[in-house]
């Protein structure tokens, strides 16, 4: 079994922009559970079904007092259309440098039809209160997925 290099350390600290223009970083929350999710692309099936699913879900998440971020490399207009056309009620972060997936090991070569190229690999990561990495799923199959983060979040806050 590979043991994830970046299981149980710190968040690495990354600033971005938001879609104001300002600066933002994860380190802002410290002191709050966190749900980060990389997604490939806005509008494509699997990444609008798991954005869906978490939608459906994430009153469940704020049970557990956790924030949700979903992060692409998609620009602000196409986050704030995504946003819009199916309701989402989490924001969308855009990472369009690719700062923060590299940070979190989330770019990566992939390959499609003998075609290579790089991407983002689906991936969750919790983040507990004292901002330490405690879970992370890589290759994430989208559907029963948040089903999952939940069922792991509960055994963490027993």
């Amino acid at each position: 079994m590979v043991v994830d290099e970046l299981l149980n350390t710190v968040v690495p600290y990354c600033l971005l922009k938001d879609k104001n223009g300002n600066e933002f970083s994860l380190d802002m929350y410290k002191g709050t559970p966190i749900i980060l999710y990389f997604y490939p692309k806005d509008n494509t099936s699997g990444c609008t079904q798991q954005a869906c699913e978490l939608r459906d879900l994430l009153s469940e998440f704020k049970k557990h007092k956790c924030l949700v971020f979903g992060v692409s490399k998609d620009e602000f207009k196409s986050h704030e259309n995504f946003t819009s056309k199916f309701d989402l009620n989490f924001p969308l972060l855009s990472d369009s440098d690719g700062v923060l997936c590299e940070a979190f090991g989330v770019w990566k070569q992939k390959s499609m039809y003998g075609k290579t190229y790089f991407g983002i690999e689906r991936s969750t990561f919790y983040i507990d209160d004292s901002f330490t990495i405690r879970h992370i799923w890589r290759k994430v199959k989208v559907s029963g997925h948040w089903d999952i983060v939940l069922k792991t979040i509960n055994s963490f806050n027993k």
